[in-house]
């Protein structure tokens, strides 16, 4: 049996309904059982309530499981909050995980992390993201990493708050000028990498993999892009880093869930970008195009 974790999130979810569908038997640790079963599959699907920030309730989660699939992380695009920290969720949880699945015989784990992932600041979300990967790779267990660049697809947090941020405000700003460069790949893609490794077990164990789309987009004609699916014209302004900080901060203190964080600012320090064959040579199949799903699905 598989466990996943952060089940209800965007990647996790999109799992679980996909290997359920498939009749595979999946395990899921949940914060909210009721909440879970509202957005979860009802067959194949079993439900542990616990979290990775309470170790003491991974005893019963891990119980029989084979392969762990760790996607319970605090996402750059969510704030802080009183209940949500990202070292507390990403750091620690990630360790308490792996500790726990050590104790509980659990063969395997794969990593749902980010393109770019690096050392950072102390305290700082890309340091916290690295932490939980060397966690990772220093525990017993067969290890595999999968690093997506942005996602896209429905609800994906990237492009919603992009868009939200289009309808809502009167320009749109080309944060460092807009030259960051992407690679989306869209999130069914994710998914079918994330199973080719789980059918893979000696071929992927010990392995990185960094996946993106296609096709590379600038952040400025990402905008370009959102704008013309949705119907609007907006005028794009520069926006110094410095600036926008102070924006993104604004935002985190106002709003319940912002259009942009502090976090998500990393994700312009660098190109997100890896080789534009990566999905092709790794896994055999050429991934969606970002520019060709909005033409056919919309936002």
């Amino acid at each position: 049996m598989i466990l996943v974790t952060g089940a209800t999130g965007f990647i996790g979810s999109h799992l679980v309904t996909d290997l359920a569908g498939q009749g595979e038997q999946v395990r899921c640790l949940v914060r909210d059982r009721k909440k879970a079963e509202k957005s979860l599959p009802g067959t194949n699907v079993e439900l542990v309530e616990g979290s990775t920030i309470h170790p003491e309730t991974l005893k019963e989660a891990l119980q029989g499981i084979d392969t762990v699939v760790h996607a319970a992380f605090m996402t750059a695009d969510r704030k802080e909050s009183a209940e949500n920290h990202y070292n507390e969720t990403n750091v620690t949880g990630t360790r308490n995980l792996v500790k726990a699945a050590q104790e509980a015989g659990v063969k395997r784990i794969i990593e749902i992390g980010g393109l770019g992932t690096k050392p950072g600041k102390p305290g700082s979300y890309m340091q916290g993201r690295y932490l939980a990967e060397q966690a990772v790779k220093e525990s017993k267990l067969d290890w595999t990493i999968i690093q997506p660049s942005v996602l896209f697809g429905k609800g994906a947090p990237f492009i919603k708050g992009l868009s939200d941020l289009i309808a809502s405000a009167p320009v749109v700003p080309l944060i460092g000028g807009g030259k960051t460069m992407f690679q989306p790949i869209l999130v069914d893609d994710v998914v079918r990498v994330i199973e080719y490794v789980l059918k893979e077990p000696e071929q992927t164990k010990g392995k990185t993999y960094t996946i993106g789309g296609p096709e590379y987009y600038s952040f400025s004609e990402v905008f370009d892009l959102l704008l013309k699916t949705m119907g609007k014209s907006r005028p794009k302004v520069y926006a110094p880093m410095p600036l926008v900080g102070i924006g993104a901060a604004v935002m985190e203190a106002v709003l319940p869930k912002p259009p942009l964080t502090r976090a998500a600012m990393t994700l312009f320090s660098f190109d997100n970008t890896t080789a534009i064959n990566s999905v092709e040579r790794d896994f055999g199949f050429t991934p969606v195009s970002f520019r060709t799903h909005l033409e056919a699905h919309g936002i």
